[in-house]
């Protein structure tokens, strides 16, 4: 009962040239829409040769055709599914290879954690005494001193990740180090994310094992686990997509927006938080949609299991288990007598898991240099709060104002290693303004011939308010200095919350037809891919290419 066991890229070479024929129309659009967003992403640098551009817009010029005319033969709804794993694996493999080593936000320390994972260890063990806040801070001469560099306390990993730390943020082209073999000495390293579950780590610890086995250079240590967590993502959002019965297309375009892919394409944990999230959602989705009386209590226990396991990647996650209140009750086989109680024993179990976890793993942050470096204590500003109730009310009032516009940034903004918040200092607006406009569009106009129940729709806008304000708090606790708001917030923390916005929120009229909105969606979310690749490549290899090869 393989969901792909029909999966392949069927038809004629004559299919595919018919139909490129008739996509022409799209096919253009496509080409002019990356030809004119990828030369604004370059603007202001100097170019001395149009050789590596040109070959970088044919790149992913192919790619987007490919992917364009896979569409079309595979438009219906029930093989879109098909095309979410094509699209994902298309862009996604090119974003592994020449997104600069460990240029991802933390890449380092889940390409660490991940290693550790890859030797069949599930929990690290962190080597030191327990300090305490005092033992970690030197308030006299105002310094912060790191547990391993003046303690000898840490997480031993292997000494090649001594060769990403590094070249962090630097390419392939610029180390002449890349090719150097793994080296299993022994190696401590200060942060580890102990606190992470290690079935997060598990994709990329195959590719790491596997980077091991076959005695591979040491960047295959990085490219391995990417791809692998690669894979495990479009595997999962296939599934999501083929799961929900209705609103496949905005969940493609959620878990196919730029932001999305560069962390699938990376070794962080939020390629699977991403991908679980949606994949709950889409599961939500098909049990508010089930015909009466079909929903049994398996559909309970699978989906109780996803909300855990996506819960303790990311603990406000486990909020999702309240979605099961939302489904109507008149789906289910049993009587409220016994389907209510059975909902309710899953949200307690969720709960106890979710505190037990989070009982473990708040401790583990002074195993960090997040514990170690900040002057981050939870205690002191839940303190700081009380004392001053006007801080509170200028939390909320700064996260739903200078914090979401810094999330809508967010869709066409990442983390660059290579200086302070690299990307964060480039100004995309020609690709920013039409990718949130074309959000906007299918998260709330979406021309869907699918109804919600008030109470699904209410229900579901509260939620994601609640994550929201939770996950900023959490932030507030556990990164930001004492008494101050720099929460160090990412969209990436919030991508599962726009897959529930269509749910929430409906615009009823929409003059498109479905079958159009859908064939123009396709187009736009393979341009805005392409014009991130087009964006990583002239921004990290462009002079390179230049003056070295050209």
């Amino acid at each position: 009962m393989n969901y792909f066991d029909d999966f392949d890229l069927k038809g004629t070479l004559n299919d595919y040239k018919d139909m490129l024929f008739q996509s022409k129309k799209y096919l253009l659009i496509y080409l002019v829409l990356i030809f004119v967003m990828g030369l604004s992403t370059i603007y202001g640098r100097i170019i001395f040769t149009p050789k590596f551009l040109i070959l970088t817009f044919l790149v992913v010029a192919l790619l987007g055709i490919f992917c364009i005319v896979f569409y079309f033969l595979h438009s219906s709804d029930e093989e879109l599914y098909k095309v979410a794993f094509v699209i994902i694996l298309s862009f996604g493999l090119v974003c592994s290879l020449i997104v600069p080593i460990c240029d991802v936000s933390d890449e380092s320390e889940h390409l660490t954690r991940a290693e550790i994972t890859s030797r069949g260890i599930l929990i690290p063990h962190w080597t030191g005494e327990e300090l305490g806040v005092e033992g970690l801070f030197n308030h006299t001469e105002g310094q912060v001193y790191s547990t391993a560099r003046n303690y000898g306390a840490g997480f031993y990993t292997i000494q090649s990740m001594k060769f990403f730390q590094e070249n962090l943020g630097g390419t392939v082209i610029e180390t002449g180090h890349d090719t150097d073999k793994i080296n299993n000495t022994p190696y401590l390293v200060e942060s580890a994310f102990e606190q992470n579950p290690f079935f997060g780590y598990l994709p990329q610890a195959i590719g790491i094992f596997l980077a091991k086995i076959f005695d591979l250079n040491v960047i295959w240590m990085l490219w391995l686990p990417r791809m692998f967590n690669l894979v495990f993502y479009a595997g999962v959002i296939s599934l999501a997509i083929k799961k929900t019965p209705v609103l496949k297309m905005p969940l493609l375009a959620v878990a196919c927006i730029p932001i999305s892919i560069y962390q699938a394409s990376s070794v962080s944990i939020d390629c699977m938080i991403i991908a679980l999230g949606i994949y709950s959602i889409a599961y939500f989705i098909y049990m508010t949609q089930a015909e009466e009386n079909s929903l049994t209590s398996k559909d309970i226990i699978i989906f109780t299991v996803i909300c855990i396991i996506l819960g303790l990647c990311k603990l406000t996650y486990l909020a999702f288990i309240f979605l099961l209140l939302l489904v109507p009750f008149k789906n289910y086989q049993n009587d409220k007598k016994t389907v209510i109680p059975m909902i309710f024993i899953s949200i307690a179990v969720t709960a106890v898991i979710g505190m037990l976890w989070s009982r473990y793993s708040s401790p583990t942050l002074l195993h960090s240099w997040r514990g170690s470096r900040n002057l981050v204590n939870s205690t002191l500003q839940i303190q700081y709060l009380m004392d001053n109730p006007k801080h509170g009310i200028n939390f909320f009032k700064i996260i739903f104002t200078r914090d979401l516009r810094h999330l809508a940034n967010g869709v066409f903004s990442f983390f660059g290693a290579r200086q302070v918040m690299d990307h964060y200092t480039d100004k995309y607006y020609l690709v920013l303004f039409p990718l949130l406009a074309f959000l906007a569009t299918i998260l709330l106009a979406y021309p869907k011939k699918v109804k919600f129940e008030l109470k699904t729709r209410v229900g579901t806008f509260a939620l994601i308010i609640i994550i929201y304000i939770a996950t900023c708090f959490i932030q507030l606790l556990t990164w930001a200095f004492i008494g101050q708001f720099n929460l160090g917030l990412s969209l990436r923390y919030f991508i599962p919350l726009l897959g529930l916005i269509p749910i929430a929120i409906w615009i009823k009229y929409n003059p498109i037809e479905k079958e159009v909105f859908d064939k123009y969606s396709i187009i736009l979310i393979t341009v805005f891919l392409a014009v991130m690749i087009i964006s990583f490549a002239t921004k990290y290899y462009l002079n390179y290419m230049t003056f070295s090869l050209f």
